[in-house]
Order: C-alpha cells, then sequence, then structure tokens
C-alpha cells in the first residue's frame, strides 16, 4: 500500500510539474510564450508548400484567430454568418475532435479586413478559454463541454476588437479598448467569476494584448499598449502603477522584451511622420469656422460644406472627410469638444518604434524612454526579438532588423516576393524568423542582424494569422485550411 501510494504521489507531482510548465513551454497565448513570439522548437522546415512537407492539412472555417496548443491538442475560432465557431483538432493528425456553436448575440462594428473571430483563444493545458465581440467570454474543457460563460458587449470600435485573452494566475485577462467605456477585467479562470474591474474612460480604440512583466522584486504587472501611451497594470489588483506616453494613436501590436527594456511599434495615420503632423485649431476656433447652426457641435455635413481653400482648413477638410467616423466616438456624425479635442491629439501624435526600460512609478515618459525610431512602421505586426536582434516587417514587405541596444538599423531590405500587407507577426525558432504576407507567401530569413533570405514558400490562400512553432512543427492557418509543416522524419535529428 505504502509503495503504490508512494508511487502515485510521485505521478501527482511529475503532471502538477507538467501542468505548471506548460504555458512557459508551449505556445497557448497569441504571439506564444508570453507573446514573444519566440519558440525553442528545432529541427523546423526551411521550405515547406501545399505539396511539400505537409504532415497533415485540415479544412477549417474562415477566421483570423491564431492556433494554439496543448501537448495533443490544437484550439481555434472561426465564423459562418451567424454561428460564432470553436473547434479543437488532435494535434498530432489534425483530426476534428470537437466543434461547438455560438450565437452572435451583437452585430458591433467590425471593419474588412478584421473579422468577428480575430481574437485567439488562450489554454492552460487542459481547458480553453475564448472571447468573441458579438458574444464575450466563454470556456471549455478539453472534451468540449462549456465550463462558464460571460455574455459582454455590444463593443464600439472603429475597426472591431483586436485583443486576445491572456491567463495568469488564474486569473483571466482581457483588454476592452473602446471609443467609450474602455475597461480592463480579470476573470477567476476556474469559475468565470468577475474579480477585477478597472474602468478607463481615457483610452479609446485599441487592439493590443497585453504581456506580463515580473519585475526583480514585487508582483507580476500587466503590460499594455493603449492610445498614445503604455501602461503597467497589477495583475492582483489592477490599479495603473506607471506609464510611458508618446505612443500612436491607435496600437495593435503585442510588446517585445528582454530583462530591461521593451519594444513597441505603433501605427495610427500614415501621414503622422515627424515634421508630417497635421497642424490643426482649437476648438472655439473650429466653432467659428465649422458650425454653422450654432449647436456647439461640429457635424459631417458642416464640414464637407466649408471650402478646403480656406487657409489653414485643407488639411484639416480632407482627414475630416476621409476618418471623420474614427474621431466621432459616439457615431451621431458630430463631434464635440472632447472629440474635437481627440482629433487634435490623433494629428499630432508620430508613428515610431520606441525602446522603454520596464518598471517604475506613475509617469516615467521623461526618463524611460532609451530610443525612438520615427520612420514607417507596420501597423498591425509586432515586432520579435530573437537572438539578440529586433526585426520589424512593414506592411510593404520591408524587413529591417535593429540592434535593441541603440535602435541602429542593422540591414533592412524587400522580402522576396512580397507583393501584399501584412498582418500576421513574425516568429522566430530553430534560428530562423518566419514571415506571412496577406496574399499567402511565407519568407523564411536566417536569424541575424545581417539576415539572408532562406525560402520563400507560397502557400495559395490569405494569411491574417500569426504562425505557431512547437516541437519540430510550423501551424500555419490560411484562408481555408490550418497547415501543420515539418521535415521528413529521415531529415528529423
Amino acid at each position: 500500500m505504502r509503495r503504490t501510494a508512494t508511487g502515485a504521489l510521485f505521478a501527482l507531482t511529475i503532471l502538477t510539474l507538467t501542468a505548471r510548465a506548460m504555458p512557459d513551454e508551449a505556445w497557448t497565448r497569441f504571439r506564444g510564450p508570453n507573446g514573444t513570439g519566440v519558440s525553442a522548437a528545432r529541427n523546423l522546415p526551411t521550405e515547406f508548400g501545399p505539396e511539400k512537407n505537409v504532415r497533415w492539412k485540415t479544412p477549417i472555417p474562415t477566421g483570423h484567430s491564431s492556433p494554439v496548443l496543448t501537448r495533443d491538442r490544437i484550439f481555434l475560432t472561426g465564423w459562418k454568418a451567424e454561428k460564432l465557431l470553436v473547434f479543437c483538432l488532435d494535434r498530432r493528425n489534425g483530426r476534428l475532435l470537437w466543434q461547438r456553436e455560438l450565437p452572435r448575440r451583437h452585430q458591433s462594428r467590425i471593419q474588412k479586413p478584421n473579422d468577428p473571430a480575430s481574437p485567439s483563444p488562450v489554454t492552460d493545458g487542459r481547458n480553453v478559454y475564448l472571447f468573441f465581440q458579438d458574444f464575450g467570454l466563454i470556456s471549455f474543457d478539453g472534451r468540449g463541454r462549456e465550463r462558464w460563460r460571460m455574455e459582454l458587449g455590444p463593443f464600439n470600435m472603429f475597426y472591431g476588437f483586436g485583443a486576445s485573452p491572456i491567463l495568469v494566475d488564474q486569473r483571466l485577462i482581457l483588454p476592452i479598448d473602446q471609443d467609450l467605456g474602455s475597461s480592463l477585467l480579470a476573470v477567476e479562470a476556474k469559475s468565470g467569476r468577475l474579480i477585477w474591474k478597472v474602468d478607463r474612460p481615457e483610452i479609446i480604440s485599441g487592439y493590443s494584448t497585453p504581456t506580463i512583466f515580473q519585475p526583480p522584486s514585487g508582483p507580476k504587472q500587466l503590460l499594455l499598449p493603449e492610445s498614445f501611451q503604455l501602461s503597467a497594470y497589477s495583475v492582483a489588483t489592477g490599479r495603473r502603477l506607471w506609464w510611458v506616453r508618446g505612443l500612436a494613436c491607435e496600437m495593435k501590436s503585442v510588446v517585445s522584451y528582454d530583462n530591461e527594456y521593451l519594444y513597441i511599434n505603433g501605427w495610427g495615420f500614415p501621414q503622422n511622420q515627424p515634421g508630417q503632423q497635421i497642424t490643426t485649431i482649437a476648438h472655439a476656433e473650429a466653432l467659428a469656422r465649422f458650425d454653422s447652426n450654432h449647436d456647439g457641435l461640429i457635424a459631417k455635413s458642416e464640414v464637407r460644406a466649408v471650402s478646403e481653400t480656406a487657409p489653414p482648413l485643407g488639411p484639416i477638410i480632407r482627414m475630416l472627410t476621409w476618418a471623420f467616423e474614427a474621431f466621432d466616438l459616439s457615431r451621431d456624425e458630430k463631434l464635440t469638444p472632447a472629440e474635437w479635442e481627440v482629433f487634435r491629439a490623433m494629428m499630432a501624435s508620430e508613428n515610431g518604434l520606441l525602446a522603454i526600460k520596464l518598471g517604475g512609478e506613475g509617469d516615467m515618459t521623461a526618463s524611460a524612454i532609451r530610443w525612438r525610431y520615427q520612420r514607417p512602421v507596420p501597423q498591425v505586426p509586432s515586432t520579435l526579438l530573437y537572438r539578440g536582434n529586433l526585426f520589424m516587417v512593414n506592411d510593404s514587405g520591408i524587413l529591417i532588423s535593429f540592434d535593441p541596444a541603440s535602435g541602429r538599423v542593422i540591414r533592412q531590405g524587400r522580402l522576396k516576393g512580397a507583393i501584399d500587407k501584412y498582418f500576421a507577426s513574425p516568429v522566430g525558432g530553430d534560428d530562423k524568423v518566419y514571415l506571412a504576407s496577406q496574399d499567402g507567401t511565407m519568407t523564411v530569413v536566417s536569424a541575424s542582424g545581417e539576415w539572408e533570405t532562406l525560402a520563400v514558400n507560397p502557400l495559395g490562400e490569405e494569411i491574417f494569422a500569426t504562425p505557431a512553432l512547437a516541437d519540430d512543427n510550423l501551424f500555419v492557418r490560411t484562408k481555408n485550411s490550418l497547415y501543420c509543416f515539418s521535415n521528413p522524419p529521415r531529415e528529423k535529428q
């Protein structure tokens, strides 16, 4: 009896250690381990395609969420018409194990190329946790049995939801950055009970997924890129601890980081480069110029009625005509004084890539910024910090490698076969960097500052989801399929 009990206790200990270790080792959330985009996988394929190095291929419904992995399963989301879909695949062979359908309870604003299944799931190795803009939060166990749900919404975002939930300390964290009524939620992973909610009324549309920062001393923190700033929040309480201003107006990327600094890129409007900001006017002058009915509001129709030849209104009118809805947070085709100030702040912000020192208390803007790169940066893809180099791919397929210590550009060049935009973030493993363009071209480069192209692999279908890396496998979601690529068995070590 004693020997049996000892054996059972040993087995339980091993299972517990395995379950605890898994979130740090496996691709369990968007962009993998703590959002880094970096995997310890080895012997990953360099050349692959629909007919080459395919371990398996499974047809799946459309959706932009990225695959997340347990040791034996893959979770994904998708959508069809009025149905939101959750599905679970066998990681070994791609076989569909189960699928669940949820109703689209809301028809919130979603602007292409975004879609209703953009946020990625997160898993603790046993259960899966999901968020849909048109439904809310829900959790299933590994067999597809519903554990709990928290219906949320409707939401008001210009492009639709982009952030994915994450898990930390048995808590599910979800940022809700919308044009009005932004908040940050912590939910008990076991029960779905709300632990805390922090209202953030100063935050407008944002699409970034948080990462975790563990200071040398003190509790864990959430690093969250927000409109015009990056903030750190307490995991335990949600209290805002420190922040750095100077980011772009719309943040979509996830931070890269090392032991001392984080790196974050932001893109708001294409003209917002140094020295090219649009000069605006104060609200009082705007009322005098535009408010023809004297109601204290600036209507879209009133803007259109004013001639662009009246200085200095030309650039202002052109921007308001082009993107009025981006500043009209209440969607009533009228700008309030507060919304006019949002417009001014957006026009004054600068796109760029920043290196920021981790930690502090309160406003750290004056001392935390190590360097800035304020030339064109990507709108959606995050940077990748891998093998001592920082990689960034622009929307046009320009790949830039930086020295993370100084911000010095090491190499800049157009990727071979890059003819389209990039929405998927680069990922790194096996001394390679994988980059997927919207048109379905996957380029593999060496993970060095003086990077070289190793292969260009056309998959023939659009790619929006960030690939996943694990063991010796590359998982890629295209518009209609999930691929698992690997080298032939004879090449495995």
